[in-house]
């Protein structure tokens, strides 16, 4: 075991230097460093790559989610559909417009929103689905839809920039999309998210609300002829802009999109061959036409094959230098949802097992090859 110590691979790290750290030079020369053209930039950037005609930069994509529904006038007395097994603010969000999260379990092979158990779950009160990504693969939008005619289907794209699904990009498959650029992402601003649609009028809202409501921008209030003016306000919006030194690390870092998402690929497929072996350990598959962006790679354990538990694993491979972790969380096991919806663990089986047995191996642009070899190793020495 000599071989597998003092190393330390982190479970991500985000892939930036140079180029990142010049891009912030003009923003700080111009003195424009909120929202701005660098925003605008990656705006347009951003919504040419997923083939939508709009796309909203906001400080993150909990914030972008929330400003979907926001916009969707969803609250009190609306349910919206949301999976089981996600990161818990897929569902905050829903309460944070006073709406009532309804869970439905997931698949375990993909570990997204079961299309099978949608149907049931749709009341005259379902205002939305949100279809969360997981991971970098998207949730089966077709089946999805055909399981919930005519409710609009909002995707948490956190994990998928750059993703597609039957060929299309992720964030244009349904109403709206959120992105974000949290620095376990593909690309980072640090914090941040990205609103997408192809619908004007949501757009429109959600433009003015992430700027406190404001009939106009900051850039055409700053730009005009008239200083004296001021915005109306119809609307009680919120502060979700996106600074313009973000904008220009995103900028940046977006260009680099789909060269870090193949890297990924191939180093996904390297551990789908090294690993194969053991039988303890299913690992993440892509379905035909899809495109994953393998923000993480997630595997589950088998508590009835593996040497000893996922916890205990994740244990040794620590002390052995290899970062891991859960691949995210049930969320009617976590507290707050247990207590408000009086929620038992068994309730949504999949997402209970997925809770307990998965485990995210590292997975990112700032891995060598050596790296990714030492992983297995310490792997296959369990």
């Amino acid at each position: 075991m000599s071989t597998l110590q003092n190393r330390r691979i982190q479970i991500s790290l985000p892939a930036t230097g140079d180029e990142e750290w010049q891009a912030l030079r003009e923003p700080l020369a111009t003195g424009w460093l909120t929202q701005g053209p660098k925003v605008a930039q990656f705006e347009r950037d951003f919504a040419q790559r997923h083939s939508v005609r709009h796309a909203l930069a906001t400080t993150s994509c909990t914030t972008a989610l929330h400003l979907i529904l926001a916009a969707m006038e969803i609250g009190p007395g609306d349910e919206v559909i949301v999976p089981a097994f996600t990161w818990v603010a897929t569902a905050n969000v829903v309460l944070y417009v006073g709406a009532t999260p309804v869970l439905v379990d997931v698949d375990p092979q993909s570990f997204n929103i079961d299309p099978a158990q949608v149907a049931a779950k749709v009341t005259a009160r379902t205002r939305a689905i949100i279809a969360v990504h997981l991971f970098g693969l998207a949730a089966d939008i077709d089946a999805i839809a055909a399981a919930a005619p005519g409710v609009p289907i909002i995707e948490d794209a956190a994990c998928a920039a750059g993703s597609a699904y039957k060929d299309r990009p992720t964030g244009s498959l349904g109403l709206a999309g959120a992105f974000s650029f949290h620095p376990r992402k593909s690309v980072t601003t640090g914090e941040g998210g990205m609103v997408t649609t192809n619908d004007s009028a949501l757009a429109k809202r959600a433009d003015a609300l992430r700027n406190h409501g404001a009939s106009i921008s900051e850039e055409q209030r700053h730009a005009g002829p008239r200083p004296y003016l001021l915005a109306e306000f119809n609307l009680l919006g919120f502060n979700y802009r996106m600074t313009d030194l973000q904008g220009a690390v995103g900028v940046v870092q977006f260009a680099k999109l789909d060269a870090f998402i193949d890297e990924r690929a191939r180093w996904a497929a390297f551990y789908r061959d090294a690993l194969a072996k053991l039988s303890w350990l299913r690992l993440p598959s892509v379905p035909e036409g899809w495109r994953h962006g393998w923000q993480s790679f997630v595997c589950t354990v088998d508590p009835e094959r593996a040497p000893m538990t996922r916890n205990a694993i994740m244990e040794r491979l620590q002390s052995q230098g290899v970062s891991t972790r859960p691949g995210t969380h049930a969320i009617h096991m976590l507290g707050l949802y247990r207590e408000r919806f009086g929620f038992g663990a068994d309730d949504f089986p999949n997402a209970r097992d997925c809770d307990r047995n998965t485990m995210a191996i590292p997975l990112h642009n700032r891995m060598t090859a050596d790296d990714y070899s030492y992983v297995v190793r310490a792997l296959c020495a369990l």
